[in-house]
């Protein structure tokens, strides 16, 4: 598996929107925000292109990647500052080299972090500073036993608090780094291929809440 990142060619659609207001009225374990993906109209993109698609499918949201050493990101268009995000993931169908997870504090198409697994056991932090791609205390995806492989769902978690970042897999800590490049901003889901395209994942249950 290419557990580091070569080349990384990014699409992204989402809304604009704010969560400071609930933010700074919620108490720790509030939810900020929620989405079951049940409701097709919740306000997720909904795109199909030739390098992949990204919808609602059967109650859950799906990200397909066609493209090799691409990414795809999907976003609801809110900001916050410090955020516990969690969600279901699995793969439907593609490779087990794949990446998939979460994304908190996205600024622009060129500046956010990421807490990523992949199908096949790896898992990593990282950032998107100036476009460019960087895995944060790590030089390239490490494996995990936590982490479920093959088909079966994973429940992720990615703490984003002041400057510490912080990746759970299953109840477990996996992975936690440092880095106060980006303060604040939205939070979404992501999905990309290495060599192989036909990435296909499904996220339920994204969560927001108050740390």
């Amino acid at each position: 598996m290419k557990r580091a990142w070569t080349l990384a060619l990014l699409f992204l659609l989402a809304g604009c929107g704010s969560g400071f207001a609930a933010e700074l009225d919620a108490q720790p374990g509030d939810a900020l925000y929620q989405d079951d993906f049940s409701d097709p109209s919740s306000g997720w993109p909904r795109i199909s292109a030739e390098v992949g698609a990204m919808d609602y499918y059967n109650g859950v949201y799906r990200i397909l990647v066609n493209a090799a050493d691409y990414d795809l990101w999907s976003a609801p268009g809110k900001n916050y500052t410090d955020v516990r995000l969690e969600v279901d993931a699995a793969r439907l169908a593609g490779p087990a080299e794949n990446r998939f997870g979460l994304v908190c504090r996205y600024r622009s198409a060129q500046d956010f972090y990421f807490f990523v697994i992949s199908s096949d056991g790896y898992y990593t932090i990282g950032k998107f500073g100036g476009g460019v791609v960087s895995l944060l205390g790590q030089p390239t995806m490490a494996y995990n036993a936590a982490i479920v492989t093959g088909v079966a769902p994973n429940h992720l978690r990615f703490d984003c608090v002041g400057a510490s970042l912080t990746g759970y897999v299953n109840g477990q800590m996996v992975a936690i780094t440092q880095d106060a490049a980006f303060p604040d901003g939205d939070v979404g889901l992501i999905a990309g291929a290495f060599d192989v395209p036909g990435v296909d994942v499904v996220f339920d249950n994204f969560v927001v809440m108050k740390p």
